[in-house]
């Protein structure tokens, strides 16, 4: 009889997902990737860390085997990678269970001899970990890889960069981060701040929440959850929660009848910057996935025209199932190539909600994938295309009417520059408000994101 592929373990799960997963192509999807097993939160915790520290883990995984990593074979590969991401950043679970399953996973995929290579490797790299968290310490901070703002594992060797001689260096190797990356925010932030932005790339991230203000109110949310047995509190700015431990969002209380949405804080400055009002005309021509758009809605007591559209089909698609299930009847959906002939029909435009595609450098820890294929050009090349919808979306608003700008980057190329190039050209527009938006590690940690607000004079 087979085995019942839903009581893998979560390393089994983690390990077959990492095996088949390239991050430098796909988008990390958790729930397909582990759906054949019942421990799907820790299996999914498993891989987010691994692929969240890869860099990392390969370079103490090429230390202590003597070998680089693209010579060891893939499924042998993704047992070590889970292994070590374990020993270095799960100091809570016990090293011989880790190695253990490890050596066993091996033996039943790879026979006795690559067994014996993973259980080498594992107590090589066991034995040269003096202690698995510690608190960091800037006189070590070369023997030890960050798990939080405070605590790291400690090894009895060198294995980082110095951090005083070579600063971007030493934090794209600490924090898994790419190299240009790391010495742009140096460039753009100072250390300090470089430092505290690659902490929150690398934290595990809050899932919090916006009540639907038109069904519910975030008190009533708040005792829902509680009835339930889920930790939870406000956010300091009292419309959003916090949920204090991860949890599928489709499963919670509330979710089904349309009582909230899922939501970062920096992701939610965008619309109260643009400040919607009323009975307004508002075009969202970038909205998938939709959680902005039904922002636009519930801030205006769904009582505006919003005109949503993406130029993915599929994607728009969420947005016209997300309108339905918060039961907002102020958004319109309209196909992308429909779009200019419903601008016309729709008559003057009194905001425009523009969510450019970006780089998604604000947001690394929630897409952990990201930093495995981002590149120098590739920002600039997004940064010209977002030039280019400045320029077609600013054209259709009325006078007097406000385009709010929004990213979830935080590369200066992507922000500022596009608004200061835009103005530079178009004297009838003006800069009325900015929120540039970095993102935090911390009890209240949040994404990183971009919003200007420009109004037509």
């Amino acid at each position: 009889m087979k085995s019942d592929p839903s009581h893998k373990s979560a390393r089994t799960a983690a390990t077959e997902a990492l095996a088949r997963f390239d991050p430098r192509r796909e988008r990390i999807d958790a729930e397909a990737l582990l759906a054949d097993t019942l421990e799907k939160q820790r299996a999914t915790d498993l891989v987010s860390a691994a692929v969240r520290n890869l860099a990392a883990i390969d370079h103490v995984i090429e230390r202590f085997s003597g070998r680089p990593v693209k010579r060891i074979t893939g499924e042998l590969l993704a047992i070590l990678r889970v292994a070590a991401c374990e020993l270095i950043y799960r100091p809570q679970t016990p090293d011989y269970s880790i190695l253990n399953e490890a050596v066993q996973a091996a033996k039943q995929s790879r026979g006795p001899r690559q067994a014996d290579f993973v259980n080498a490797v594992g107590r090589r790299i066991q034995r040269h970990i003096i202690a698995r968290q510690v608190p960091l310490e800037p006189a070590v901070a070369r023997c030890t890889l960050p798990q939080t703002p405070d605590s790291g594992c400690r090894f009895d060797t060198d294995i980082l960069p110095d951090p005083d001689g070579e600063p971007a260096a030493y934090l794209s190797a600490a924090f898994s981060l790419p190299l240009w990356l790391v010495q742009d925010w140096l460039i753009c932030f100072g250390p300090d701040q470089a430092r505290r932005i690659c902490e929150a790339s690398n934290r595990s991230p809050s899932l919090y929440i916006r009540p639907n203000i038109l069904r519910t109110t975030p008190d009533s949310i708040l005792q829902k959850m509680a009835a339930a047995g889920i930790d939870c509190q406000a956010a300091p700015d009292g419309r959003l929660i916090r949920l204090h431990s991860p949890h599928a969002v489709a499963d919670l209380p509330g979710y089904a009848d349309g009582l909230f949405s899922v939501q970062d804080p920096a992701a939610a400055r965008a619309v109260a910057l643009l400040a919607p009002q009323g009975g307004w005309t508002i075009l969202d021509p970038c909205a998938a996935p939709g959680t902005k758009t039904a922002q636009l809605a519930e801030a205006v007591g769904d009582k505006a025209r919003i005109i949503a559209s993406d130029i993915s089909a599929g994607r728009l698609q969420r947005v016209r199932q997300s309108a339905e299930r918060l039961g907002l009847a102020s958004i319109q959906t309209v196909a992308h190539a429909d779009l200019p002939a419903a601008i016309t029909a729709a008559g003057p435009i009194d905001a425009v909600l523009l969510d450019v595609p970006c780089s998604n450098t604000g947001v690394l820890a929630r897409r952990i994938e990201v930093r495995h294929r981002v590149t120098a050009s590739a920002v600039g090349q997004l940064a010209a295309g977002q030039r280019r919808l400045l320029e077609t979306y600013a054209a259709v608003l009325r006078p007097g009417g406000r385009l709010c700008y929004s990213t979830c980057s935080i590369q200066t190329c992507e922000n500022r520059a596009v608004i200061d190039a835009f103005l530079s050209q178009h004297d009838d527009f003006e800069l009325i408000g900015e929120e540039p938006f970095l993102p935090a590690a911390g009890p209240l940690d949040h994404d990183g994101a971009y919003a200007a607000v420009l109004q037509r004079r």
